[in-house]
């Protein structure tokens, strides 16, 4: 064929091909490992569409369904990879307890580690085009660095192009030292996949403390008198942190929130524990957030959550991956 007739040819379907190309359904996510939806909210500021979710605690679910509308379903180890929706981008925040410093550290020697493996019988029945995993910063170190190498492997094994990344929730604008290893993987490679950077300016601590508290955050007149002894503040509002031997800091800004921790290890100016909606924003959730479930759980929930700021800014390097294989792919199709 002639350079002539093929433009002739082409010319003829050039408003089919950009029609085809200009097509942009929103991509569709699973969330499992839910929470109360930390991805969701990430993924949705970012135009994409839930479609399932699966988390076994029935007070994050009780949450999650306030908040989006639809229920997650529970126990992963019970849940038919084929029952689950076809998606583009799957989302898991796998149990961290087995790999966190605060635990033992036993890795997949903890059965909550082996989940791991039900959540990849999913993805090799679905094959979603990308995946973001998410756990604690020592997960990276678990074993010598065999448990994160063995999950790699694993996800390479399937066909994904993988990789893992430290981030600190510091650098993305939200006033908590928090430092998770995120995982991502794709199907067309990660060649154009770049980290986000960070360096989004911390939001001051005052914007997100609650101006009226309840009186019921404040501690005890003898446990205030207790701290203030011990420790004089460098800068104010400030967070105190009180480890296991006792130690007191403060900083303008709040150590990792724990899900199991005592209410009164972290103490806004010395003096009382945060609020409900203060250990939100604390995770970079919205203040329009509705809160269904007691103080307690909460703060449970909260300590179990992904911080918003952080994995929105990695999923919209991801999204960007997939749209841009999925143009290639109708280019090549309409061609």
């Amino acid at each position: 064929m002639s350079k002539k007739q093929e433009n002739v040819l082409y010319g003829k379907f050039d408003n089919t091909v950009e029609a085809v190309l200009s097509v942009k359904k929103p991509l569709k996510f699973t969330d499992f490992f839910c929470g109360i939806g930390g991805f969701h909210i990430a993924a949705q500021n970012l135009g994409m569409e839930g479609v399932f979710a699966s988390d076994i605690d029935i007070h994050a679910q009780d949450m999650y369904e306030a908040n989006f509308g639809f229920r997650p379903v529970g126990d992963i180890s019970r849940i038919k990879p084929k029952g689950v929706p076809d998606h583009d981008i799957l989302f898991a925040g796998f149990p961290c307890q087995p790999f966190s410093i605060i635990g033992k550290q036993n890795g997949f020697a903890d059965p909550r580690g082996t989940l791991f493996f039900d959540l990849l019988k999913i993805i090799k029945k679905k094959m979603p085009h990308a995946i973001v995993l998410e756990n604690v910063k020592q997960l990276a170190t678990s074993d010598k660095g065999r448990v994160i190498e063995r999950i790699l492997s694993d996800l390479r094994d399937v066909g994904y192009d993988v990789d893992y990344k430290i981030l600190n929730a510091l650098d993305y604008g939200v006033p908590q030292k928090r430092e998770r290893t995120i995982i991502v993987g794709s199907l067309s490679g990660l060649d154009d996949f770049e980290w986000p950077e960070g360096g989004v300016k911390m939001t001051p601590l005052k914007k997100i403390l609650e101006k009226d508290p309840d009186p019921k955050v404040f501690v005890s007149e003898r446990i205030k008198k207790k701290r203030m002894a011990a420790h004089t503040p460098e800068v104010t509002p400030s967070i105190w942190h009180e480890n296991k031997s006792g130690n007191i800091s403060s900083y303008p800004y709040s150590c990792a929130l724990r899900a199991g921790a005592s209410y009164n290890y972290l103490l806004v100016n010395g003096e009382r524990r945060l609020t409900p909606r203060e250990t939100l924003r604390l995770q970079g959730f919205p203040d329009s957030y509705k809160i269904v479930c007691t103080d307690w759980q909460v703060k449970k929930q909260t300590g179990n959550a992904v911080v918003v700021p952080v994995v929105q800014a990695v999923i919209e390097r991801v999204k960007n991956v997939v749209e841009r294989s999925q143009v290639k792919g109708k280019s090549q199709a309409a061609t």
